[in-house]
């Protein structure tokens, strides 16, 4: 209604001005202009208070309370618990797989060879048995002696002619050097022999020997050597007397 009334008077307005611009022709194009930009911005200012005066007024925000949590107090960690006494466990070495045996004393066991491992190449050996002296066999100082061993060819090739016994460890006894002189089939046996000769004083010998390929790897079982040598026990020869008997004079009676 408010709006209604000044938009009426200022048509009312221009109106009159209009008219008296017709009327008299003095009035200049300039004066038309100005009453024009007059009528519109009391229209313009006119609108604008309206649409202020509907707006609501803005509603005050609600402060929110603050809340505020007591302070974190960090109580005592809790006591670790004592862990439980375990068993100690050795393993037991095997050729498929191994084996864990509880001891509670924590003794090692003694692991078995695995006989793949002493393997180089496609080169291996088993050994079958002591064919001659055997370990602790009692000899005379001095005395020549045959050790042979009968042996497998374990390994996925043959053994050839140039394949020879090696020393790994101890006296070599006399031995000469031993070409294997012939070829040995996968999975097939023979027997290998060293001469050899004592030595002359008493005691424990053994030495330690393997077989090795033409460039001198060695594979396979360790070849032991072991006997004693035994001196003979003299015999004390008894002390002879040599006192010269003591001839008795005697003296004719009457």
């Amino acid at each position: 209604m408010r709006i209604s009334k000044r938009i009426l008077i200022a048509l009312a307005l221009s109106a009159v001005l209009l008219s008296s611009c017709g009327s008299a022709g003095t009035a200049t194009q300039q004066d038309v202009n100005a009453v024009y930009t007059s009528v519109v911005e009391t229209i313009v200012a006119s609108y604008f208070d309206t649409q202020t005066a509907q707006v609501p007024p803005t509603k005050p925000v609600p402060t929110l309370p603050i809340i505020t949590f007591p302070a974190f107090t960090q109580g005592p960690f809790p006591t670790a618990i004592p862990s439980a006494t375990r068993p100690f466990y050795t393993a037991t070495i095997g050729i498929i797989a191994p084996t864990l045996t509880p001891s509670p004393t924590g003794t090692l066991s003694t692991p078995t060879i695995n006989p793949s491992a002493l393997a180089f190449g496609c080169n291996n050996l088993a050994l079958i048995r002591d064919v001659t002296l055997p370990a602790g066999t009692e000899l005379k100082p001095g005395e020549d002696f045959t050790k042979t061993w009968k042996v497998a060819n374990t390994g996925t090739c043959p053994w050839m002619y140039v394949y020879r016994l090696v020393l790994v460890s101890g006296n070599d006894f006399g031995a000469p050097a031993l070409r294997l002189g012939r070829v040995v089939a996968v999975n097939s046996w023979t027997e290998i022999s060293l001469q050899m000769g004592a030595p002359k004083k008493g005691g424990t010998y053994t030495s330690y020997w393997r077989l090795a390929d033409g460039d001198g790897n060695m594979f396979g079982a360790t070849l032991v050597v072991s006997f004693k040598v035994v001196e003979p026990t003299k015999t004390p020869v008894p002390p002879t007397d040599t006192a010269v008997p003591t001839a008795t004079a005697t003296t004719p009676g009457p």
